[in-house]
């Protein structure tokens, strides 16, 4: 059966759908698949943890800048051009990063790639925008999130599997393989989503417009800025717990790789509840028990780091945590771009930026006492998340700005909407 594109009043076929939604693996590959060898890339480059956690940081702040800039070109000049020179651009560049001689150059290296791959992160929430709205927008984005813990089970156990018979540069030329990949299948399976009638005009100038009424409307800006900060505590422990599991409580690379499927497993089965909550209860209601979730397993982290609890608290908390995090996405995203469906790519890089760039500030802050315990994790996603509540004020009806949303009676209940 087809769906109709409320942009173009077209059939859309099943495969465009799936092809977008794999776009979303850019993120998680990019940064789960060499985690379990980080420790090694670390010794081998002789760097100080904190700099090798760089290596993590400057991904993040180039997916969180390559939205930011590619989300506002694709409104201007289609999906299909950016989509293509940043796949290709990532290509390159992970080959680059499998050649780096020196901490330096990989983190430079690391910050480009991040650049052209969040082409494809923020097209593929835009273009979602551009096909659906209503229930089936929530069920998108609630696929995104699944795919995306899927891509982040799949990449830690893959790259665990192949630290047994390559090193870290061997596993970023293995991402420049799956980059490959998805541009050749972006070949024969993409088709433009946004007709040039829909597209903006008005060049960069244009753009600070759509910036400014964007960032003047307090639920998009709430939204935002949670997501920002529940992601900070999120990249907190990508960056972290590879360090804390196999250096604090002993795992091999293949039992981290083992720790953190699991984590991921729980951060797409809650992601693809959420989805479905969203639409069935509520957008809002769902968003607090996320927040709720997040908390709970923060807290766990902080204990832990206090009182050196077992393991197994460890686990169950980070578990709690990611989990939460993914039950968060699907409401809040729908909440900050179903208003804005002619600026779609606009609204899309400022919440992909914020997902990124928050995770890339708290990344480091994990790694500055050094890799022997787990204290300052705990310390880093507490308070990231108590930033994540503190913004979802503004995701109170009472704060509601004068602009272009859905009305007030529909917005806290948009799994009701119509489907167009």
């Amino acid at each position: 059966m087809l769906n109709q594109s409320p942009s173009t009043s077209q059939p859309v076929s099943r495969l465009l759908p799936t092809l977008l939604l794999l776009l979303t693996v850019f993120g998680p590959i990019s940064m789960d698949l060499y985690l379990p060898v980080l420790p090694a890339l670390t010794d081998e480059l002789n760097a100080a943890t904190s700099m090798a956690q760089l290596t993590v940081t400057a991904c993040l702040i180039g997916l969180a800048l390559g939205q930011l800039v590619a989300g506002p070109l694709s409104d201007r000049f289609g999906r299909a051009r950016p989509l293509y020179v940043g796949v290709a651009a990532y290509v390159a560049t992970s080959l680059l990063c499998a050649l780096s001689p020196s901490i330096e150059t990989l983190v430079a290296a690391r910050l480009v790639q991040g650049l052209a791959g969040g082409a494809g992160i923020v097209i593929a929430q835009a273009a979602g925008r551009d096909l659906y709205s209503g229930g089936k927008l929530i069920r998108y984005y609630g696929r995104m999130t699944v795919l995306g813990g899927l891509a982040a089970i799949v990449g830690p156990l893959v790259g665990g599997q192949l630290a047994r018979v390559t090193d870290w540069r061997g596993l970023f030329t293995f991402l420049a393989v799956i980059g490959a990949l998805i541009l050749v299948l972006i070949a024969f399976g993409y088709r433009e989503t946004l007709p040039q009638t829909s597209r903006t005009t008005g060049g960069f100038a244009r753009t600070g417009r759509d910036f400014r009424t964007l960032l003047a409307d307090r639920v998009f800006t709430g939204a935002v800025l949670l997501q920002g900060f529940v992601n900070a505590a999120l990249f907190a422990y990508l960056a972290g717990a590879t360090y804390v599991l196999q250096g604090v409580y002993g795992l091999s690379p293949q039992q981290y790789a083992l720790a953190f499927g699991l984590n991921s497993a729980g951060f797409m089965v809650f992601g693809y509840l959420a989805g479905r909550s969203s639409e069935r209860w509520s957008v809002r209601g769902t968003l607090a028990v996320g927040l709720a979730m997040c908390a709970l397993g923060t807290l766990g982290l902080l204990a832990a780091g206090l009182w050196t609890l077992p393991l197994a608290v460890v686990i169950v908390s980070l578990l709690i945590m990611v989990s939460g995090v993914a039950a968060t996405t699907p409401p809040a995203t729908t909440l900050a771009l179903a208003g804005y469906p002619h600026m779609a790519g606009t609204a899309s890089s400022l919440l992909g930026m914020a997902r990124f760039a928050f995770g890339g500030v708290a990344a480091p802050f994990v790694g500055l006492a050094g890799a022997d315990g787990m204290l300052p994790l705990g310390i880093v996603t507490v308070v990231s998340i108590a930033l994540a509540l503190a913004a979802c004020a503004a995701l109170s009806p009472r704060h509601r700005a004068r602009t272009a949303r859905p009305s007030p009676a529909a917005e806290p209940e948009l799994a009701a909407a119509p489907t167009r």
